[in-house]
């Protein structure tokens, strides 16, 4: 049991000493723009694509689920109102950071990882580069500013793919349902949405980046920190979220 809390106790401390050095290298240790702009083109081309088949998806199975109910209460009206809330509100940015969670930390992991197996990090830190701020501050930056965006073109695709759902078994004017959708969404609703994907982004990208930095030394090491990066960004985009509707609850009640 000692063992356990030390080892725990250990991590901790190591997890917030990086993080740590990683926020002090980016206020004073300069900024690689173009490698922050590669990143930036890497994260968005890497999950545009399964964001985009997810987001619709998601607004279309949320509609064709939801429309019997609403039916059966004779609300068959409110239904772009509601399926446009529940995916700004929570499914468009929690479904993204999970597929980034997956698609980015893995690859940052394994890069970072395999970068630390064939000694480049070593060969960085001998020359007297700092692998912080050529590594790891560009990839953690462009995840934080790249994953709002990723999340509004989930949310735009999933009110699209829930027309879609409502065109299945009705028949309702695009326009019109656009319409109906945005007159029900308020910016109480957008802004607490788009700011938790900031910190969605910074844990996807700060996790990546730890676990590919610290990976061990033999090869089958890269895919531990790959998976351990997958697992670890996922339970904490959802540990984020919690405390995130817990504060925008206090916060409009």
């Amino acid at each position: 049991m000692e063992a356990v809390r030390a080892g725990f106790l250990h991590g901790v401390g190591e997890t917030s000493l990086f993080v740590a050095r990683v926020l002090r290298t980016l206020f004073t240790g300069g900024f690689e723009f173009r490698e922050f702009l590669r990143q930036c083109y890497q994260i968005g081309n890497r999950s545009l694509g399964l964001i985009a088949v997810t987001g619709t998806i998601v607004g279309l199975v949320l509609a064709i689920q939801s429309r019997p109910v609403l039916v059966d209460f004779g609300a068959e009206s409110m239904l772009p109102g509601m399926v446009a809330i529940s995916i700004i509100r929570e499914m468009g940015p929690v479904i993204s950071a999970l597929i980034c969670a997956g698609k980015i930390g893995s690859g940052m992991g394994a890069e970072l990882g395999s970068m630390r197996v064939t000694e480049q990090i070593d060969a960085m830190e001998v020359s007297s580069i700092s692998p912080y701020r050529f590594l790891i501050v560009p990839r953690v930056v462009a995840c934080t500013l790249m994953m709002p965006l990723l999340a509004l073109y989930a949310n735009a695709l999933g009110i699209f793919g829930s027309w879609i759902g409502a065109n299945i078994k009705g028949e309702m004017n695009l326009v019109l349902f656009m319409s109906q959708a945005f007159s029900n969404v308020e910016f109480s609703d957008l802004f607490p949405s788009v700011l938790k994907t900031f910190f969605f982004g910074f844990v996807i990208g700060m996790v990546g980046c730890y676990k590919g930095f610290h990976a061990g030394r033999g090869t089958e090491s890269v895919g531990v920190a790959a998976n351990s990066a997958v697992v670890m960004a996922s339970l904490l985009v959802i540990v984020v979220d919690l405390i995130a509707v817990q504060l925008t609850d206090l916060l409009y009640s």
